[in-house]
């Protein structure tokens, strides 16, 4: 006779997917006008309706935000990227922040796969550093978590008081590479300029490819525009009359006062490396303004490259740039759809797009669940 009692027979277990795993009831995915096609996407891989939120302008060009579900106890995620119109996308995410946190939700995490300001990093003349103001405002305005996708400088992190995971996009970019780029093995790595050279340089090792660098590039500088910093100190002798005579006869006095900074003059643009009937592949962070990679491609083509190629994370394309682009030497522009460039490659053929959203949902599941991010990061170097 069996002792086994009533209600002690316990039910058989179900098998669930990684993202079967996620608990819906508890997750609402909402998101602004920057790019609500990437937020549906990740909605869609991670099982999930897009919550009820509603972002508009009044006449008078004041942002408005309204939430129709109930947000109160739960994790919400605010999908907002930057765009050409950066202001419009901050303000909305921060009010969508801060109508969440007033509305007791549990944690609010921001969902911003390219940082805006991201460049204004460091401190040019009398301006500021933009981009720590950015994250003050980020922190103040209610955001308890920041999921991010390669930022323009790593140290960017440490202005935020809140956590920040920024994802990498190279996987991505090394396996289009491999898998779209006909005899990827005769390739070589493009740095235009010697500051990608780092990052140049990772993906020619993962890849066993060789590495190109042009030096001579003109950068972005500030502007040499005379203002009251460039008048001269008054002249007078540095070398203290009190000084013994044996110290004063090893120290260097300048006669003239403070010694006036060299000028800095570029070289002519040439390239460090062998791109003689290779395809180069030229990689970086973002593309804004083409002129640059347009001049970079031109001098490839003059030393031999046979065909070439631009990779990037980021596909802003401000301004001409689909023109310049379709009108110069370069065969093909890869980017991610961090950002929204439906238009641009209406105007140019040449532009391709690689989908990430699979990565910023296993981002979020993974965040959500309280699971260790380690996975996402395998084989990432600090240049990338």
């Amino acid at each position: 006779m069996s002792k086994r009692r009533l209600g002690s027979v316990r039910p058989p277990k179900r098998c669930r997917s990684d993202m079967d795993n996620t608990s819906t009831s508890d997750i609402v995915i909402i998101n602004g006008n920057s790019h609500p096609d990437l937020a549906n996407m990740v909605a869609e891989r991670m099982g999930l309706k897009n919550g009820g939120c509603s972002v508009f302008h009044k006449s008078n060009r004041e942002t408005i935000v309204e939430i129709s579900d109930s947000v109160r106890g739960k994790d919400i995620y605010i999908i907002q990227t930057g765009t050409k119109d950066a202001n419009n996308n901050i303000m909305e995410l921060l009010i969508m922040a801060y109508a969440c946190k007033t509305s007791s939700a549990r944690s609010i995490v921001g969902v911003i796969p390219y940082l805006p300001y991201s460049k204004q990093c460091k401190m040019r003349k009398r301006g500021c550093i933009v981009s720590k103001l950015l994250a003050k405002m980020m922190c103040t305005s209610g955001l308890t978590h920041i999921i991010t996708m390669d930022l323009h400088q790593k140290e960017i992190q440490g202005f935020f008081d809140i956590p920040v995971d920024n994802l990498r996009a190279s996987p991505f970019l090394l396996q289009y590479i491999q898998e779209s780029i006909p005899d990827y093995r005769n390739s070589v790595i493009v740095a235009r300029n010697p500051g990608v050279a780092k990052k140049a340089n990772s993906y020619a090792e993962r890849l066993r490819l060789g590495l190109a660098v042009i030096h001579g590039e003109q950068k972005e500088a500030e502007s040499d525009e005379v203002d009251g910093r460039y008048s001269p100190p008054p002249t007078r002798n540095s070398t203290p009359q009190h000084a013994p005579s044996s110290s004063r006869q090893r120290t260097t006095s300048v006669s003239v006062g403070v010694p006036e900074h060299p000028v800095k003059v570029k070289p002519p643009l040439t390239i460090v490396g062998d791109v003689n009937g290779r395809i180069a592949i030229m990689v970086d962070d973002l593309i804004d303004d083409v002129e640059s990679f347009v001049a970079a491609a031109e001098m490839l083509k003059d030393n031999g490259a046979c065909r070439i190629y631009v990779l990037a994370t980021h596909g802003l394309l401000s301004s001409d740039a689909p023109r310049l682009l379709e009108e110069s030497v370069i065969d093909e522009v890869v980017v991610t759809n961090t950002i929204p460039h439906e238009i641009q490659k209406l105007q140019c053929n040449k532009i391709k797009t690689i989908d990430i959203s699979i990565l910023i949902a296993e981002a979020i599941r993974r965040i959500h669940n309280k699971e260790s991010m380690s996975y996402l990061f395998r084989n990432v170097t600090l240049e990338d």
